[in-house]
């Protein structure tokens, strides 16, 4: 992370903050992995290297906290990204997939053509991105993907309870996707599944059939869950990236 990456996003976006900017920046830092979690945010050291006062790098890690992606720690100074763990993935996603098999079951009955159509074309754009290894593809598409289908269930407690895990939830998703772009198909036996999981279930939600695709959802959440848990060679994937 440097200056002139800095300067790359003030070039695409001339009217924006400063701190919104390197909000922005940290985020996709985070999110790609390159920042790593549970890594210490050293706001000194962030403003010499982009060139900036610490100003717009204190505002900028207030928001990433106040958006859940940054938290504090008893007895440690400064601000950490959020600590990740094949163990936390776990409880996290038996939660994820309660809601979004609930949320794809509800959308089998309510599901509007618009809905479909959307949710066809992403499913479609995930599944080629999987193929081509393009990470800024699947990220563009995996995570839309899900939103719709919970923001067109019509069922406001599922909404509101999924956007208490949406944060960390995201991060994992991006992590994921990120061990995905590092693998070949031969390296993980659950490749295929995590690659045509978005088309079943839209098929199913398309046929207007509840219960197939609740369990389409289920078998992906479990089949994200089981790639990731393999992608660390033997040991949790996330404590390697600390390495």
């Amino acid at each position: 992370m440097d200056k002139y990456r800095l300067r790359q996003y003030m070039d695409a976006s001339p009217d924006a903050k400063l701190k919104d900017l390197v909000m922005q920046l940290l985020y996709d830092e985070i999110l790609s992995l390159r920042i790593a979690p549970g890594s210490r945010l050293n706001v000194n050291q962030i403003a010499s290297s982009l060139g900036i006062s610490r100003t717009p790098v204190v505002e900028a890690v207030a928001a990433l906290a106040e958006g859940g992606f940054v938290v504090s720690r008893p007895g440690q100074p400064g601000s950490f990204v959020l600590e990740l763990s094949m163990t936390d993935m776990i409880d996290l996603y038996h939660v994820r997939g309660a809601l979004e098999s609930t949320a794809a079951a509800l959308c089998a009955y309510r599901a509007d053509d618009r809905v479909l159509r959307e949710l066809s074309l992403l499913a479609e754009a995930f599944k080629e991105s999987v193929e081509n290894r393009d990470i800024r593809g699947m990220k563009d598409t995996d995570m839309p993907f899900h939103r719709l289908i919970i923001d067109s269930c019509g069922n406001p407690y599922v909404v509101q309870s999924y956007e208490q895990i949406l944060p960390k939830l995201t991060m994992y998703q991006s992590s994921m996707l990120e061990f995905i772009a590092r693998q070949d198909d031969s390296a993980n036996p659950w490749m295929a599944s995590v690659k045509y999981n978005h088309v079943s279930v839209v098929s199913a939600i398309r046929m207007r059939m509840p219960e197939l695709a609740r369990q389409s959802m289920a078998e992906h959440v479990g089949a994200s869950l089981n790639f990731t848990s393999l992608s660390g060679d033997g040991s949790d994937p996330f404590r390697v990236l600390k390495r």
